[in-house]
Protein backbone atom coordinates (compact mmCIF):
# COMPACT_ATOMS: atom_id res chain seq x y z
CA UNK A 1 0.00 0.00 0.00
CA UNK A 2 1.11 3.17 -1.20
CA UNK A 3 2.06 5.65 1.87
CA UNK A 4 1.27 9.60 2.11
CA UNK A 5 4.62 11.21 0.46
CA UNK A 6 3.75 14.55 2.73
CA UNK A 7 5.05 13.73 6.51
CA UNK A 8 2.95 14.85 9.27
CA UNK A 9 2.64 14.81 13.09
CA UNK A 10 -0.80 13.27 14.02
CA UNK A 11 -2.83 14.97 16.11
CA UNK A 12 -3.12 11.48 18.53
CA UNK A 13 1.02 12.18 18.83
CA UNK A 14 1.29 15.59 19.01
CA UNK A 15 3.11 16.78 22.17
CA UNK A 16 4.31 20.09 23.96
CA UNK A 17 3.96 23.39 22.17
CA UNK A 18 3.15 21.29 19.00
CA UNK A 19 -0.19 19.74 20.92
CA UNK A 20 -1.31 23.35 22.16
CA UNK A 21 -1.26 25.72 18.38
CA UNK A 22 -3.21 22.24 17.50
CA UNK A 23 -5.97 22.78 20.47
CA UNK A 24 -5.79 26.46 19.13
CA UNK A 25 -5.77 25.97 15.79
CA UNK A 26 -8.97 23.57 16.59
CA UNK A 27 -10.50 25.93 18.55
CA UNK A 28 -10.52 29.22 16.15
CA UNK A 29 -11.55 27.26 13.31
CA UNK A 30 -14.33 25.37 15.22
CA UNK A 31 -13.73 22.05 13.53
CA UNK A 32 -12.70 19.24 15.20
CA UNK A 33 -9.53 18.42 12.82
CA UNK A 34 -6.37 20.12 12.19
CA UNK A 35 -5.58 20.32 8.72
CA UNK A 36 -2.86 18.32 7.25
CA UNK A 37 -1.09 21.45 5.89
CA UNK A 38 -0.33 22.50 9.86
CA UNK A 39 0.46 18.93 10.31
CA UNK A 40 3.05 19.04 7.84
CA UNK A 41 4.49 22.51 8.78
CA UNK A 42 4.56 20.72 12.56
CA UNK A 43 7.18 18.24 10.84
CA UNK A 44 9.56 21.22 9.92
CA UNK A 45 11.47 22.71 13.05
CA UNK A 46 9.71 26.52 13.77
CA UNK A 47 7.52 26.01 10.67
CA UNK A 48 3.86 25.95 12.35
CA UNK A 49 4.98 28.54 15.25
CA UNK A 50 5.62 30.93 12.63
CA UNK A 51 2.97 30.46 9.98
CA UNK A 52 0.04 30.06 12.64
CA UNK A 53 1.67 33.23 14.96
CA UNK A 54 1.69 35.28 11.50
CA UNK A 55 -1.47 34.50 10.56
CA UNK A 56 -3.80 33.65 13.59
CA UNK A 57 -4.43 37.61 14.13
CA UNK A 58 -6.23 37.38 10.60
CA UNK A 59 -8.30 34.43 11.69
CA UNK A 60 -9.25 35.62 14.63
CA UNK A 61 -10.20 40.01 13.49
CA UNK A 62 -12.46 37.92 11.22
CA UNK A 63 -10.25 39.03 7.59
CA UNK A 64 -9.42 35.14 6.46
CA UNK A 65 -13.53 34.24 7.71
CA UNK A 66 -14.92 37.01 5.30
CA UNK A 67 -12.17 37.15 2.55
CA UNK A 68 -13.04 33.42 2.46
CA UNK A 69 -16.53 33.73 2.12
CA UNK A 70 -16.39 36.44 -0.77
CA UNK A 71 -13.93 33.81 -2.44
CA UNK A 72 -16.48 31.10 -2.33
CA UNK A 73 -19.11 33.08 -2.84
CA UNK A 74 -17.25 34.32 -6.48
CA UNK A 75 -16.26 30.85 -7.40
CA UNK A 76 -17.20 29.32 -10.82
CA UNK A 77 -17.62 25.29 -10.50
CA UNK A 78 -18.94 22.69 -13.19
CA UNK A 79 -22.44 22.34 -11.96
CA UNK A 80 -23.37 18.78 -10.04
CA UNK A 81 -27.33 18.03 -9.84
CA UNK A 82 -28.78 17.24 -6.38
CA UNK A 83 -28.49 13.58 -5.91
CA UNK A 84 -31.78 12.26 -4.93
CA UNK A 85 -32.45 10.93 -1.66
CA UNK A 86 -33.61 7.09 -3.60
CA UNK A 87 -30.01 7.05 -5.12
CA UNK A 88 -28.58 7.09 -1.93
CA UNK A 89 -31.09 4.69 -0.36
CA UNK A 90 -30.16 2.32 -2.79
CA UNK A 91 -26.59 2.84 -2.27
CA UNK A 92 -27.22 1.59 1.37
CA UNK A 93 -26.63 4.90 3.01
CA UNK A 94 -28.81 5.94 5.60
CA UNK A 95 -30.04 9.35 6.72
CA UNK A 96 -27.37 8.94 9.54
CA UNK A 97 -24.94 8.20 6.89
CA UNK A 98 -25.11 11.16 4.86
CA UNK A 99 -25.91 13.70 7.96
CA UNK A 100 -21.99 12.36 8.69
CA UNK A 101 -20.96 13.03 5.00
CA UNK A 102 -22.41 16.59 4.55
CA UNK A 103 -20.16 17.25 7.88
CA UNK A 104 -17.08 16.34 6.48
CA UNK A 105 -17.78 17.98 3.15
CA UNK A 106 -18.60 21.26 5.32
CA UNK A 107 -15.60 21.16 7.87
CA UNK A 108 -13.61 20.61 4.88
CA UNK A 109 -14.88 23.28 2.77
CA UNK A 110 -14.55 25.71 6.26
CA UNK A 111 -10.83 24.64 6.88
CA UNK A 112 -9.67 24.37 3.37
CA UNK A 113 -11.08 27.65 1.79
CA UNK A 114 -9.56 29.47 4.83
CA UNK A 115 -6.32 27.77 4.72
CA UNK A 116 -5.76 28.50 0.75
CA UNK A 117 -6.39 32.17 0.94
CA UNK A 118 -4.72 32.57 4.60
CA UNK A 119 -1.22 30.98 2.89
CA UNK A 120 -1.75 32.58 -0.56
CA UNK A 121 -1.83 36.01 1.11
CA UNK A 122 1.30 35.45 3.10
CA UNK A 123 2.94 33.42 0.23
CA UNK A 124 2.72 36.26 -1.75
CA UNK A 125 3.45 39.49 0.74
CA UNK A 126 6.43 37.75 1.97
CA UNK A 127 4.58 37.83 5.25
CA UNK A 128 7.13 37.74 8.57
CA UNK A 129 6.56 36.32 11.84
CA UNK A 130 8.99 36.11 14.84
CA UNK A 131 8.56 33.07 17.00
CA UNK A 132 5.92 33.80 20.05
CA UNK A 133 5.00 37.36 18.13
CA UNK A 134 2.27 38.40 17.11
CA UNK A 135 1.57 35.16 19.82
CA UNK A 136 0.57 32.00 18.65
CA UNK A 137 -1.00 31.40 22.24
CA UNK A 138 -2.75 33.99 24.84
CA UNK A 139 -3.95 36.31 22.46
CA UNK A 140 -7.56 37.09 21.82
CA UNK A 141 -9.82 34.06 21.42
CA UNK A 142 -12.29 34.01 19.12
CA UNK A 143 -16.02 33.26 19.88
CA UNK A 144 -16.73 29.65 20.17
CA UNK A 145 -18.13 28.65 16.68
CA UNK A 146 -20.69 25.38 16.26
CA UNK A 147 -17.90 22.72 16.24
CA UNK A 148 -18.38 20.33 13.03
CA UNK A 149 -17.64 16.79 14.67
CA UNK A 150 -15.51 14.46 12.82
CA UNK A 151 -14.46 10.86 13.52
CA UNK A 152 -11.19 9.80 13.89
CA UNK A 153 -8.73 10.36 10.32
CA UNK A 154 -8.03 6.83 8.96
CA UNK A 155 -4.85 5.73 8.17
CA UNK A 156 -5.12 3.78 4.93
CA UNK A 157 -3.51 0.57 6.54
CA UNK A 158 -6.94 0.68 8.87
CA UNK A 159 -9.18 0.71 5.39
CA UNK A 160 -9.91 -2.34 3.41
CA UNK A 161 -7.87 -2.69 -0.02
CA UNK A 162 -10.11 -2.08 -2.29
CA UNK A 163 -11.35 1.21 -0.05
CA UNK A 164 -8.10 2.31 0.35
CA UNK A 165 -7.29 1.87 -3.63
CA UNK A 166 -10.40 3.94 -4.24
CA UNK A 167 -9.20 6.54 -2.23
CA UNK A 168 -5.79 6.73 -4.09
CA UNK A 169 -7.78 6.92 -7.45
CA UNK A 170 -9.89 9.64 -6.39
CA UNK A 171 -6.89 11.59 -4.82
CA UNK A 172 -5.20 11.47 -8.38
CA UNK A 173 -8.05 13.49 -10.11
CA UNK A 174 -7.28 17.01 -10.87
CA UNK A 175 -3.44 16.98 -10.12
CA UNK A 176 -0.58 16.55 -12.53
CA UNK A 177 1.70 15.10 -9.73
CA UNK A 178 3.09 12.34 -9.92
CA UNK A 179 3.01 11.66 -6.23
CA UNK A 180 0.06 13.83 -5.03
CA UNK A 181 -0.77 15.21 -1.68
CA UNK A 182 -3.11 12.75 0.03
CA UNK A 183 -6.14 14.75 0.74
CA UNK A 184 -7.30 13.96 4.49
CA UNK A 185 -11.01 14.71 3.15
CA UNK A 186 -11.22 11.32 1.38
CA UNK A 187 -9.74 9.16 3.78
CA UNK A 188 -12.55 10.88 6.26
CA UNK A 189 -14.98 10.13 3.48
CA UNK A 190 -13.57 6.28 3.72
CA UNK A 191 -15.82 5.30 6.35
CA UNK A 192 -18.78 5.26 3.70
CA UNK A 193 -17.12 3.62 0.58
CA UNK A 194 -20.47 3.61 -1.39
CA UNK A 195 -20.13 7.42 -0.95
CA UNK A 196 -16.69 7.33 -2.78
CA UNK A 197 -17.64 4.75 -5.55
CA UNK A 198 -20.51 7.79 -6.33
CA UNK A 199 -17.72 10.53 -6.03
CA UNK A 200 -16.26 8.80 -8.45
CA UNK A 201 -18.69 8.24 -11.27
CA UNK A 202 -19.50 11.37 -11.28
CA UNK A 203 -15.40 13.33 -11.46
CA UNK A 204 -14.32 10.57 -13.76
CA UNK A 205 -15.79 11.84 -16.80
CA UNK A 206 -14.49 15.06 -15.72
CA UNK A 207 -10.79 14.01 -15.05
CA UNK A 208 -10.69 12.16 -18.54
CA UNK A 209 -12.18 15.58 -20.08
CA UNK A 210 -9.82 18.02 -18.25
CA UNK A 211 -12.88 20.01 -16.92
CA UNK A 212 -11.58 19.18 -13.10
CA UNK A 213 -8.49 20.71 -14.35
CA UNK A 214 -9.78 23.77 -15.97
CA UNK A 215 -12.09 24.09 -12.93
CA UNK A 216 -9.24 23.95 -10.14
CA UNK A 217 -7.24 26.39 -12.00
CA UNK A 218 -10.07 28.85 -12.11
CA UNK A 219 -10.02 27.93 -8.19
CA UNK A 220 -6.28 28.87 -7.65
CA UNK A 221 -6.44 32.32 -9.71
CA UNK A 222 -9.54 33.15 -7.89
CA UNK A 223 -7.64 32.42 -4.46
CA UNK A 224 -4.68 34.78 -5.24
CA UNK A 225 -6.99 37.44 -6.20
CA UNK A 226 -8.83 37.40 -3.42
CA UNK A 227 -5.16 37.18 -1.04
CA UNK A 228 -3.94 39.99 -3.05
CA UNK A 229 -6.30 42.25 -0.82
CA UNK A 230 -5.44 40.90 2.45
CA UNK A 231 -2.52 42.80 4.53
CA UNK A 232 -0.63 40.94 7.45
CA UNK A 233 -0.58 42.45 10.76
CA UNK A 234 1.91 45.43 11.21
CA UNK A 235 4.05 43.19 13.13
CA UNK A 236 4.78 40.75 10.68
CA UNK A 237 5.47 42.67 7.29
CA UNK A 238 8.96 42.62 6.54
CA UNK A 239 11.22 46.10 6.93
CA UNK A 240 11.01 48.29 3.81
CA UNK A 241 13.18 46.90 0.84
CA UNK A 242 13.82 43.64 2.39
CA UNK A 243 13.96 41.15 -0.57
CA UNK A 244 13.16 38.04 1.79
CA UNK A 245 11.03 37.33 4.72
CA UNK A 246 12.48 35.91 7.81
CA UNK A 247 10.59 32.29 7.66
CA UNK A 248 12.06 29.22 9.06
CA UNK A 249 14.18 27.17 6.40
CA UNK A 250 11.42 24.80 4.60
CA UNK A 251 8.43 26.89 5.41
CA UNK A 252 7.99 28.07 2.46
CA UNK A 253 8.79 25.02 0.59
CA UNK A 254 6.42 23.14 2.32
CA UNK A 255 3.52 25.68 1.86
CA UNK A 256 3.88 25.59 -2.21
CA UNK A 257 2.41 22.66 -3.12
CA UNK A 258 -0.62 23.34 -0.89
CA UNK A 259 -1.14 26.22 -2.56
CA UNK A 260 -0.60 25.41 -6.09
CA UNK A 261 -2.02 21.97 -5.85
CA UNK A 262 -3.93 20.30 -3.19
CA UNK A 263 -5.85 22.92 -1.69
CA UNK A 264 -7.52 24.66 -4.92
CA UNK A 265 -8.25 20.98 -5.71
CA UNK A 266 -10.05 20.07 -2.75
CA UNK A 267 -11.90 23.42 -2.38
CA UNK A 268 -13.01 22.99 -5.91
CA UNK A 269 -13.83 19.31 -5.40
CA UNK A 270 -15.60 19.79 -1.99
CA UNK A 271 -17.89 22.25 -3.64
CA UNK A 272 -18.96 20.49 -6.14
CA UNK A 273 -19.71 17.54 -3.68
CA UNK A 274 -21.43 19.58 -1.29
CA UNK A 275 -23.46 20.58 -4.51
CA UNK A 276 -24.62 16.75 -5.23
CA UNK A 277 -24.89 15.87 -1.60
CA UNK A 278 -27.46 18.81 -0.36
CA UNK A 279 -30.51 17.15 1.23
CA UNK A 280 -33.10 17.41 -1.53
CA UNK A 281 -36.50 15.50 -2.02
CA UNK A 282 -36.57 15.49 -5.74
Amino acid sequence: MAADPIPAVAEADATGDIAAIFADIRAVYGVGVVNLIWRHLATIPDALPWAWGTLRPLYVDGTIGRAAQAFRTGLSLPVLPPTPPEVFAALGLTPDDLAAVRAVLAAYDHTNSMALIALTAVSATNGVGELGAPGVLGAHTPAPQADIPLPPLPPLSAMPAHVAALVLRLNGFGTDAEVPILASMYRHLSYWPPYLGLVWSVLAPMQESRGLHAAIADTARRARTVAAGIRLPTGVLPPAGAREAIAPAGAREAIAPFIGDVLPKMVAICGMLQAMTTASDA
